[in-house]
């Protein structure tokens, strides 16, 4: 039950209330909404913005500070009356945790109640291995739940999963002995952590997982209908319409890593050339391997730096233009108010990458199509783990069991 407002020229996100007795725990999910999306709020916006009555918001802001889960900050005096009290969320109010597993590297995040990292523990490695990785994670979730004061530990409500789909996938692509990937063939991975801690666990798709971020946490919060590019060891997506995050069918809508970038006429050879073969790190990595040059400065500014600047810029304009491609191709079938690009890249190589995007989609058609608008994303490599700890979160407050239903129809 979510409305759209407009302030300063932006499309906000509104969430809107019943005054009706038996919403309580509805309406004061809807009020935690309105403040994390909007900021800290006075209770007679809150009122406003939820159209709840201001003796209904007075008393459900009573109950969530009780619940040590919202705060009064400092009063705020204007030019006539009294002065105003925005309230705003605790971060002490709840805690989850999240898990991105990767095929490059894991990273677990203990996420408070507004979404700030408190504490964070990562493990690389050259593939994951079931047999070693699940105690890894064994010993990481005491740590983290080790981290927070005894009488907070009652206050984290969640673990959530963010992992590719299948793991071993792509292993000749990546070198990867097919012995070492089919490991992860018949292992649930939500199951195995499960068994490890009380709490309740979730999973979501590495790459959705990160769309979440950005949408809940990022641009997604103006930004009704966008497509998510996630530039990582393969390159992946997201597909967000109407503020829902979608997954379709098979959970792989926005998927983009399988986008072809050729076509098939008769008498051709089949077009095998996806999108994760040119813009994905691995590429990246390998033009740095082939020169003697250490492929982790992928992710650091290195490779913005001579020697690595010369096949940065190679990759840059292969990916770019491949990437190009599949923003025009999505733009026309699904008519995108913008593309958000991010990676577990640097910001500094995530924007040239930005950079060299405008002129590739200068070179496309868009007669007939409305051009969506390029924009970088906020969150960066911490994406898929963030997003991960959202799950549990928005589980536990949001005012919908659809955690991305935020506007009206």
């Amino acid at each position: 039950m979510m409305k759209s407002a407009h302030a300063g020229g932006e499309t906000r996100l509104r969430p809107r209330g019943s005054n009706h007795v038996g919403m309580r725990q509805f309406n004061e999910r809807v009020v935690l909404q309105a403040i994390r999306l909007h900021g800290s709020l006075p209770k007679a916006e809150i009122a406003r913005l939820t159209h709840l009555t201001p003796q209904t918001v007075q008393i459900i802001i009573a109950r969530l500070e009780a619940d040590d889960l919202v705060r009064k900050l400092a009063p705020v005096r204007g030019k006539v009356g009294q002065p105003s009290v925005p309230m705003a969320l605790n971060p002490d109010g709840a805690f989850s945790i999240g898990i991105k597993i990767g095929r490059r590297s894991m990273d677990m995040l203990l996420v408070d109640f507004v979404g700030q990292v408190r504490e964070r523990l990562a493990l690389a490695y050259d593939f994951p291995d079931p047999d070693t990785l699940f105690d890894e994670i064994d010993t990481r979730l005491d740590k983290l739940a080790g981290a927070l004061p005894a009488r907070l530990r009652e206050r984290l409500h969640g673990v959530g999963i963010a992992a590719p789909l299948s793991l071993g996938g792509w292993h000749e692509v990546l070198g990867i002995a097919p012995e070492k990937a089919a490991k992860w063939r018949d292992v649930d991975i939500r199951e195995r952590v499960a068994a490890m801690t009380d709490l309740p666990v979730g999973f979501v798709k590495d790459t959705a997982a990160a769309c979440v971020a950005e949408l809940v946490a990022g641009r997604g919060r103006s930004i009704r209908s966008f497509l998510y590019v996630f530039v990582d060891t393969f390159i992946g997506g997201g597909l967000v319409l109407d503020s829902h995050l979608r997954s379709g069918l098979h959970g792989n809508a926005g998927a983009i890593g399988s986008m072809p970038l050729g076509r098939v006429t008769q008498g051709m050879a089949p077009a095998r050339e996806q999108l994760l073969g040119v813009a994905s790190l691995f590429n990246l990595e390998a033009l740095y391997r082939e020169q003697g040059l250490d492929a982790g400065a992928v992710a650091d500014g290195r490779a913005l730096q001579a020697p690595w600047l010369e096949f940065t810029e190679r990759w840059l304009a292969e990916a770019a233009s491949a990437v190009a491609l599949t923003v025009n191709a999505a733009a026309c079938l699904l008519d995108l108010e913008g593309v958000i690009v991010d990676g577990s890249f640097s910001a500094a190589l995530r924007d040239r990458l930005l950079a060299a995007l405008v002129p590739a989609l200068d070179r496309h058609s868009w007669e007939g199509v409305e051009r969506p608008a390029v924009l970088a994303g906020t969150i960066g490599s911490d994406a898929r783990a963030i997003g991960g700890a959202l799950l549990p979160l928005y589980d536990n407050f949001a005012p919908d069991r659809d955690l991305f239903l935020k506007l009206d129809a």
